[in-house]
């Protein structure tokens, strides 16, 4: 995935009523365009096992009614992608939704940004969090990544920062909106939104989760953020967190929600929704997706997750080796991020 340098970087906190409290959970890998199921969450081995220009932002900025929200550019997909226009589709969907001036607010306004699109207005009844009550708001896309690609069929899980405010009170939060895309012509359309669902802060947040939100060498996005607060991320995903940030520093996309239940394409539940997964997107200022990022630098991420206890590394390529056959692998899901899963 790709920064596209955006504004007010800053590890994204909840604030205020917008929050993180999204709509539906779902999972994350995916199968090839050959129609072959991913081997994102495989069953476990029984033996021991600078903003890139991918993704860059064009110069037409996102509209905002007044100088109390930050102006957000539009995402728009790079080189190294895989079907880019799917995930066009997807994130020009999430930025209509979640961007509005004053009088734009309310479902019946939604809709009809929604049918300027050429698409299902009804998605608008979708969108859960992306619609506060606010007179005005703006989303910015951190990335877009893919749940899973098929020839018909896709999840594109787009990660946003989203600002709204009524006078002179902004709101703060975001969320990640795993969107359903099947093939059609001209375009590919929306069939179907499931927002993030991190569930409610934990009444006390656990030792790893804080020191995991503490380190600036992890960026978390609003949604992985609710779930590290929520107490369901497992220890082994924490700590292999904050082992990576000792060499790297990196871009998380997903943690638990936000995700497809299922490996898609499959009937495979993925480790995500059971905080036994995450997938970084950026690694030392590149973009994973990005064909100018060099090669050495993803393969010893994947490795060094994988040396930090991950059974099952996915990413754009195969390293080869690894304590067990299926410890790494690769699919046109993974050419946007790598993938982490953990046992336990």
């Amino acid at each position: 995935m790709r920064d596209h340098a955006p504004l007010m970087r800053r590890r994204a906190v909840l604030v205020g009523g917008l929050g993180v409290a999204l709509g539906a959970a779902c999972g994350c890998s995916n199968s090839g365009s050959n129609g072959a199921g991913s081997r994102e969450g495989a069953t476990a081995p029984t033996s021991p096992a600078p903003p890139g220009p991918a993704g860059a932002p064009t110069t037409t900025p996102l509209p905002t009614a007044s100088a109390t929200l930050p102006t957000a550019t539009p995402w728009r997909p790079g080189p190294g992608e895989v079907q880019p226009d799917v995930k066009l589709r997807a994130v020009e969907l999430i930025e209509a939704l979640g961007t509005w001036g004053p009088g734009g607010q309310g479902p019946a306004a939604a809709r009809e940004r929604v049918a300027a699109l050429g698409l299902p207005p009804q998605l608008a009844d979708q969108a859960g969090p992306l619609l506060p009550a606010d007179a005005e708001a703006v989303v910015e896309v951190i990335d877009a990544q893919y749940g899973g690609i098929l020839a018909d069929s896709a999840s594109v899980l787009v990660v946003c920062r989203q600002w709204s405010a009524t006078g002179s009170a902004v709101t703060a939060g975001g969320t990640t909106v795993d969107v359903r895309l099947t093939a059609a012509s001209p375009r590919w359309t929306v069939t179907a939104l499931h927002p993030a669902d991190p569930g409610p802060a934990a009444p006390q947040l656990p030792a790893l989760a804080g020191r995991v939100l503490a380190e600036p060498r992890i960026v978390l996005p609003p949604a992985a953020v609710a779930d590290l607060r929520s107490g369901s991320v497992h220890d082994s995903v924490l700590q292999a967190m904050l082992t990576l940030a000792g060499p790297y520093s990196f871009q998380v996309s997903v943690v638990r929600s936000g995700h497809p239940l299922n490996v898609f394409g499959t009937d495979r539940p993925s480790d995500h929704p059971a905080g036994r997964a995450f997938d970084t997107w950026q690694i030392d200022g590149h973009a994973v997706v990005d064909p100018a990022t060099p090669r050495d630098l993803v393969e010893g991420f994947m490795r060094a997750a994988a040396a930090a206890g991950s059974y099952n590394v996915g990413g754009p390529l195969l390293p080869a080796g690894g304590a067990t056959a299926n410890q790494f692998f690769t699919d046109d899901t993974h050419h946007d991020h790598v993938h982490a899963g953990f046992l336990s």
